[in-house]
């Protein structure tokens, strides 16, 4: 029942697909530098041959009211006020992305985002989410201001440990961009996870044959080779 439900979905669209791995808006405030996924994230992908994809990953979307959050993504956004953090520990738990959004032409909303993403933090393993700082409402500001404001920041990014980015969903400037990033992170960060945890288990990406890992190898149909899965 279960795969003839999925075979209900509709095949992703061609441009919703990511295969290069997204660049960063800034060096100064970045979570990783490299320029590709980790080789057994390809090779896994490489033999997977479904249409859907079935990585999921909770992404939460904190800061001030009218920051731009909803504007921005419409999932996992808390309402902003102080009445409303005592229901939103229940959101925070298991992120694999927490976002921290803040209004470029507001600087006082950035100063409150450090507040945000400790009360985020604090129902999270440390170390355990990716963290982004976002500067939303781009289209708002001048690229003299705007520059001001990323200085500062940049700085707060660093001190979270949290890559920065400017957006714009007006304008729709760097959200695409931005998303494809937070994507790939997230599910390069869940296939790893389960390519070092599943040995002797079945790992899934889609509809397509299980890719069954034992002792770091992947086994794939006769008639090829095995492929030992190492370090880049």
């Amino acid at each position: 029942m279960k795969s003839n439900l999925m075979h209900l979905v509709p095949p992703v669209s061609r441009d919703r697909i990511i295969s290069q791995f997204p660049k960063w808006y800034t060096p100064e405030a970045c979570l990783q530098f490299k320029e590709h996924f980790h080789a057994q994230v390809r090779t896994a992908c490489q033999w997977s041959t479904g249409t859907l994809g079935l990585k999921i990953s909770k992404v939460v979307v904190v800061g001030d009211l009218y920051v731009g959050k909803t504007s921005l993504i419409n999932r996992w956004d808390t309402a902003g006020q102080e009445k409303f953090k005592c229901i939103a520990s229940a959101y925070y738990r298991g992120a694999e992305v927490i976002i921290t959004v803040f209004d470029l032409a507001d600087i006082r909303t950035l100063d409150h985002t450090k507040q945000w993403l400790e009360d985020a933090l604090r129902e999270n393993e440390p170390d355990s989410s990716f963290i982004f700082l976002v500067g939303t409402k781009k289209d708002l500001v001048s690229d003299a201001v705007c520059e001001r404001t990323e200085l500062d920041a940049i700085r707060f990014a660093n001190e979270m440990q949290a890559e920065y980015w400017s957006v714009s969903a007006k304008t729709g400037e760097n959200v695409k961009q931005f998303f494809s990033r937070v994507a790939a992170l997230a599910f390069e960060q869940s296939m790893i996870k389960e390519l070092e945890n599943s040995a002797g288990h079945m790992a899934q990406i889609g509809t397509g044959n299980l890719i069954k890992l034992e002792k770091n190898t992947v086994e794939i149909p006769e008639g090829h080779t095995q492929i030992s899965l190492g370090c880049c």
